[in-house]
């Protein structure tokens, strides 16, 4: 051993440290990250999504992208998950930079969204169809994101950026 971590080495931790967290994954009384509402079922977002395929990739080894892609499903989306070892070529594939780089990428309305992103900032960007931009990232894992609630409702302050062809990135508002 050569006592190097790799990437899927710290997301098998992340993962199994989570472990706790994703039992409270579908408690509404947890509070969101600071940047984030509770909005994540809201049924004025609904109508448009239940039309609207969302394709998750996810290691097979993080349980947080189910919990993920569970809120997509209860705001209307219809989701498919789909088990892949080779992460890093789904990112390079979409376009997803390696500063904005999570667990999971999923691919709606050709877009990537990557990461823990609330549904609110995934119907904006369906709802305004940018066409400067490949998709839209929260970076890492943020205790409190979508997905990654935790029992005692602790969490981190995120943001969620936007991320072009061109290799621009910046902030997305909902």
């Amino acid at each position: 051993m050569t006592g190097r971590m790799t990437r899927r080495d710290l997301l098998g931790l992340i993962a199994a440290g989570s472990g706790v967290a994703l039992a409270a994954c579908s408690s509404a009384s947890a509070p969101m990250a600071a940047d984030t509402k509770n909005d994540e079922a809201d049924p004025s977002r609904a109508d448009a999504a239940k039309v609207r395929p969302i394709l998750v990739y996810r290691d097979p080894q993080c349980g947080c992208c189910e919990a993920w892609a569970e809120i997509a499903r209860k705001a209307g989306y219809d989701v498919t998950v789909e088990n892949r070892a080779d992460m890093a070529a789904v990112k390079a594939r979409y376009g997803v930079p390696d500063q904005l780089a999570s667990c999971h990428t999923a691919v709606i309305g050709g877009y990537a969204v990557e990461g823990h992103v609330p549904m609110r900032h995934v119907a904006r960007l369906l709802g305004d169809k940018p066409n400067d931009i490949r998709g839209i990232a929260v970076p890492g894992m943020p205790r409190g994101s979508p997905g990654m609630e935790m029992p005692d409702g602790s969490s981190d302050a995120f943001e969620v950026m936007a991320f072009g062809a061109n290799g621009k990135i910046s902030r997305f508002h909902a």
